[in-house]
């Protein structure tokens, strides 16, 4: 795919309306809750194609609004300096996947996908609140973070077990989004480079996904609206159960 109308066009028209509606759907609920873009848009995704061509067409809005996130709060060096172990394997785990896994298709790839949309939800809502003392962060953080390569470079979906371990960090409210998006922005291009070695990222895919920037920051707005006027945590509750419905699906059809 060497432009962007021909990968629109190869889409045709019905998947072409599924792509801007996932991203204005994943960029909302980014905004009200602080995550879930990618995993929502490969969830979605998933339903209609392969997780590899999914996974291109998260890589722009994905860094771009993490890179968003992570940029404000006042905390990003102190974070680099405690979370660089765990951000290093997550590199390295995602390498590692991509030469022994990778996402080169299949029934068990999208498989693959719902059991770690599954297994997500099921931690959101039902894991309890987690405390990780400070001695044992050298070896949990680089575990964690190979872990979450080794299911991003497979699945395209980087929050297992990256996201409860943060959350069990005691970070506060800011420190805790500064590094969910430190650790989703290294992901989203540890993601690139294995999809791009794999030649399944190339100048289409990346035009396609620029566009997808749009509805995403647009949902994302939006969502940071709603934030105002709505629970978070009964919001939060209802997205990983619809979550989790679309993980068993894709985990039962593959």
């Amino acid at each position: 795919m060497n432009a962007l109308a021909d990968f629109y066009q190869n889409l045709g028209l019905t998947l072409s309306l599924l792509v801007i509606a996932t991203f204005i759907v994943a960029g909302l609920i980014k905004g009200v809750i602080g995550l879930g873009l990618p995993t929502v848009a490969m969830g979605l995704l998933g339903l209609a194609m392969a997780p590899s061509q999914a996974a291109a067409l998260l890589i722009i809005p994905a860094t771009l609004t993490n890179v968003w996130q992570l940029a404000f709060g006042g905390h990003l060096r102190g974070l680099i300096q405690r979370l660089w172990p765990m951000l290093l394997m997550i590199f390295l785990g995602t390498g590692i996947g991509t030469l022994w896994i990778g996402m080169a298709g299949g029934h068990w790839v999208v498989r693959g996908l719902g059991a770690a949309l599954l297994l997500y939800a099921l931690s959101g809502l039902f894991l309890p609140t987690l405390r990780v003392s400070r001695r044992h962060e050298p070896w949990l953080g680089p575990l964690c973070g190979v872990i979450t390569g080794v299911i991003t470079s497979a699945t395209g979906v980087f929050v297992i077990p990256a996201v409860p371990y943060l959350q069990a960090l005691g970070l506060n409210r800011d420190e805790l989004v500064q590094a969910l998006g430190l650790s989703f922005t290294v992901s989203t291009l540890a993601l690139a480079g294995g999809l791009l070695w794999r030649g399944a990222l190339g100048g289409g895919e990346l035009s396609a996904s620029l566009l997808a920037l749009i509805p995403a920051v647009l949902g994302m707005l939006l969502g940071q609206w709603l934030r105002q006027r709505i629970s978070a945590v009964l919001f939060k509750r209802v997205f990983f159960v619809g979550l989790g419905a679309l993980g068993a699906h894709l985990l039962i059809s593959g």
